[in-house]
């Protein structure tokens, strides 16, 4: 797997996966976003979105979670290139 350059959660789509490199958020924000799982090195993935994008249902740490785009704007994530059939 190939790792791109690190981008917003909020600009993911559903299907790709991630690794957390940064939470931007600070205070109560920050703290939440750490406990639900957004750490460092942290894999995920996109399930789904809403029907008008907001929220995006995520899969981290094993559980699902829904996620508001502007909480997703805070998480720099690096998009993981999904393996090609060789």
């Amino acid at each position: 797997m190939s790792h791109y350059q690190p981008t917003h959660l909020s600009d993911l789509q559903p299907g790709q996966e991630a690794t957390v490199v940064q939470v931007k958020a600070q205070g109560p924000i920050r703290r939440r976003l750490l406990e639900m799982g957004f750490i460092r090195g942290a894999h995920l993935k996109v399930e789904k979105l809403a029907p008008l994008g907001d929220p995006m249902e995520l899969v981290i740490k094993g559980y699902h979670l829904s996620l508001r785009r502007d909480e997703g704007a805070c998480i720099l994530v690096s998009r993981l290139e999904a393996a090609r059939p060789q």
